[in-house]
């Protein structure tokens, strides 16, 4: 899967426990049709049962000021979570910024397709790799647009000592 595991943005993700963050990461990023879009593309879907209906609530969101100050509260944010379980045993798990509850269903459908070997390929070659590639061109494109605006302040200096 071509999803970032670091903060470089150019490493590919080693252990499993990477690889699958990463793909939570871009299930989080990815609207709702295109994950219903994977999931109809999937040959062979599994049956599941639904451990926790998609639910929505609030999370407190905390921040420091400077990056590096005293915790302080932010705000709430509202979120929506669900959990699946596969025939065969795979529990996926979700949570979405926002009330879409089908995303939150779709992306923990995902995340227990994924730990499946046999459909781990398909999981990475019809979702995953659209995604990273989708969000390299965004975060391409969005430092385009800053380095286009960007302005340098500099001090010219006298000739004068």
């Amino acid at each position: 899967m071509a999803a970032e595991a670091g903060t470089d943005g150019d490493t590919e993700p080693e252990t499993l426990t990477e690889r699958r963050r990463a793909l939570m990461g871009l299930l989080a990023g990815a609207h709702v049709g295109e994950l219903a879009s994977a999931w109809a593309a999937i040959a062979r879907q599994p049956a599941y049962r639904v451990i926790r209906a998609p639910e929505t609530g609030l999370v407190m969101l905390r921040g420091r000021a400077g990056g590096g100050g005293k915790p302080f509260n932010l705000g709430e944010a509202t979120v929506t979570r669900a959990v699946v379980a596969l025939e065969t045993g795979e529990t996926g798990f979700a949570y979405a910024l926002g009330r879409d509850k089908k995303k939150a269903l779709f992306s923990a459908l995902f995340d227990a397709l994924w730990q499946r070997a046999d459909h781990r390929d398909a999981v990475e070659t019809l979702l995953a790799r659209p995604l990273a590639e989708a969000r390299r061109k965004a975060d391409a494109e969005t430092k385009s647009e800053t380095t286009a605006t960007r302005v340098d302040f500099f001090t010219m200096v006298r000739g004068e000592d």
